[in-house]
């Protein structure tokens, strides 16, 4: 199902198409555009999943009500997917798009259920309502906002949200360290166990090899967790007892946790994520425009956007979280050449009939903790990972970008590896700086204002960390070395770097 296709249409040269006549707007059989729609689920099905079963276990609910998180987010992602896509007037890019709830709302949205006993999912809720409002109406605006949060302040927060989550793939593998038995608090003597131990080892394994294999590879996740779970039954570690209890099929029950509830602090904790959520939609649908070879402008942006905020708006209404443009979907119509909305949209409508089946939530929901871990430890990495890949694009030399990286991403750990450090704090304080992406974000905007806007440049003395080499061989210093030549103070030429700053590189000899 995967053609190999290179665009060959620079961004400058992209016509300005009417609708009916762009690359996106092509129509295929009925057969292939559902075997692509389904193609690209496959694609985004580990990722979607796996947020409301990470908020469900934080927020201590039942097998049933994960199951009701699941179905509720497959419903919002198909129906966000729909809009996008499709597009009412003034709402959706009308791009191969596909929506999915972001994980860049985890870190946040654990944060403010851990500070509100028995509350915690109407605060993230509200928050996310409220927020989402906010980045709906400052969208127009948002070109003026956007230089804000450039390479180095994304990449920062994007490392610190896939590593704050390590945590949650941990405790997915161990369990709590203490149970309640008769309403006191004992060791759980399961805690840590071999079984559970192993199960998510296995796991993570079947997820490393599955990476391996190139047709199989884009599912590595979601085949690690189906083999896993298979692997549990047999073990006796899960049941599918839920499965047969749920219900065939039933509409989502807005509100079904209650009605949200509305806090300053975690609405502006919130507000950080959706800034950032703005942030890596703008560059998705810049990305999938470059791919697909159409034309997208600032209208076109916008549309896009508001219909990311409408979306995320309305989630909670039905029992769901931030959506955004998933941006593996985005390589996916780079790899198989199939630039269709239409496809994109026939797996968006696929989604929503997954996601009223309470029974088809259930067989997910009953996925035990062992085998998430195992696939959090390389879905959680990868997040990561691609936040290292943003920062490899940052401009070090000449500036003190170095320092901003460090502060930021060891800030936004703080409440990872101490979760009381701010506890004497006002109430509203905590609820910011207690999320590692929200301190990570505020440090990073702080600082990058600080170094780069109000006072850009380099002092003539520089702290160690900034005047300090990168500790990296270059690739002009391996050639050198190579070819029997020498590095030393006149082994370099000057060079110019593409934002304007000279440089050094050493010379072949």
């Amino acid at each position: 199902m995967i053609d190999t296709h290179e665009p060959t249409t620079t961004e400058s040269e992209l016509p300005d198409l009417p609708v009916g006549s762009r690359p996106e707007d092509e129509k295929l059989g009925v057969g292939p555009t559902i075997g692509y729609g389904v193609q690209h689920i496959l694609a985004m099905f580990g990722g979607v999943i796996a947020v409301p079963l990470i908020v469900g276990g934080a927020a201590g609910l039942d097998t049933a009500e994960k199951a009701l998180l699941v179905a509720c987010g497959l419903f919002v992602s198909g129906v966000s997917t729909l809009l996008q896509t499709l597009g009412v007037r003034g709402f959706g890019a009308q791009l191969p798009l596909v929506q999915g709830t972001s994980f860049a709302a985890v870190s946040t949205i654990l944060a403010i259920i851990g500070d509100r006993a028995g509350v915690g999912l109407q605060s993230a809720y509200g928050a996310v309502i409220a927020a989402s409002a906010i980045g709906l109406l400052i969208t127009p605006f948002f070109a003026r906002i956007v230089r804000f949060f450039p390479a180095v302040v994304t990449g920062s927060i994007i490392t610190v949200i896939g590593l704050s989550l390590m945590p949650v793939a941990a405790g997915w593998i161990t369990g709590n360290a203490t149970i309640t038995v008769n309403g006191a608090s004992v060791a759980n003597p399961n805690f840590a166990s071999l079984p559970s131990v192993g199960l998510a080892l296995f796991t993570f394994a079947v997820v490393i090899v599955l990476s391996k294999i190139e047709i199989l590879s884009r599912m590595a996740v979601l085949l690690g967790l189906a083999i896993g779970t298979i692997v549990a039954l047999f073990t006796g570690q899960t049941s599918l007892a839920p499965v047969s209890a749920a219900a065939p099929v039933a509409l989502p029950q807005p509100f079904a946790f209650g009605m949200p509830i509305f806090e300053a602090g975690a609405i502006i904790s919130m507000l950080i994520v959706i800034l950032v959520i703005m942030v890596e939609t703008t560059a998705d649908l810049l990305a999938v425009g470059e791919v697909v070879g159409s034309k997208v402008d600032a209208r076109r942006v916008g549309d896009g956007l508001r219909a990311d905020m409408a979306s995320s708006m309305i989630a909670p209404v039905f029992n769901s979280f931030p959506a955004t443009a998933f941006a593996q979907n985005v390589g996916l119509v780079a790899l198989s050449g199939i630039k269709s909305r239409f496809a994109v949209a026939a797996g968006g409508g696929l989604l929503v009939i997954l996601g009223l089946s309470p029974m088809a939530a259930a067989l997910f929901s009953i996925i035990p903790g062992p085998v998430l871990g195992g696939a959090g430890i390389v879905l959680f990495g990868t997040v990561a990972a691609s936040g290292v890949r943003t920062l490899s694009k940052v401009n070090y030399q000449g500036n003190n970008n170095l320092v901003i990286v460090a502060a930021s991403v060891a800030f936004g750990l703080i409440p990872v590896v101490s979760s009381n450090f701010w506890h004497s704090f006002p109430d509203w304080f905590v609820t910011i700086f207690h999320s590692g992406i929200s301190a990570s974000a505020i440090m990073a905007v702080a600082l990058n204002l600080f170094f780069n806007v109000f006072l850009p440049g380099t002092p003539d003395e520089p702290s160690d960390l900034a005047a300090a080499p990168p500790l990296q061989v270059q690739d002009t210093e391996a050639r050198t070395l190579e070819s029997g030549g020498t590095l030393g103070p006149d082994s370099y030429e000057p060079d110019i770097h593409i934002d304007g700053t000279r440089a050094k590189e050493p010379a072949e000899h």
